[in-house]
């Protein structure tokens, strides 16, 4: 999956969007990557990797960070070309 832009879900820290850098084990390495903090308008994790989201207005998707090292992963979802327009389509959501 290196070098693919996926849906990368951890046992704590959350769910992130990003491109994929290395992987080690349960450690991988993303670059871009926006932490999917809260989404509406997907049923799952995987409608949102498949066909992004309906209701961008209601995402909570922060700034993405120039990387991120992610322990703990569970779970990547490839996302596809749609989807992650889709993603980098939502406002950046700060307080």
């Amino acid at each position: 999956m290196k070098g693919k832009y996926c849906m990368v879900r951890t046992y704590s820290a959350g769910v992130f969007a990003g491109t994929i850098v290395s992987r080690k084990g349960k450690e991988v390495l993303l670059k871009n990557a926006r932490r999917i903090w809260y989404w509406d308008g997907a049923a799952s994790l995987s409608q949102l990797a498949m066909s992004g989201t309906s209701k961008p207005e209601n995402c909570k998707f922060p700034e993405p960070v120039t990387s991120v090292l992610l322990t703990e992963v569970i779970e990547i979802i490839p996302i596809t070309l749609a989807a992650k327009k889709s993603i980098e389509g939502v406002p950046v959501w700060k307080k």
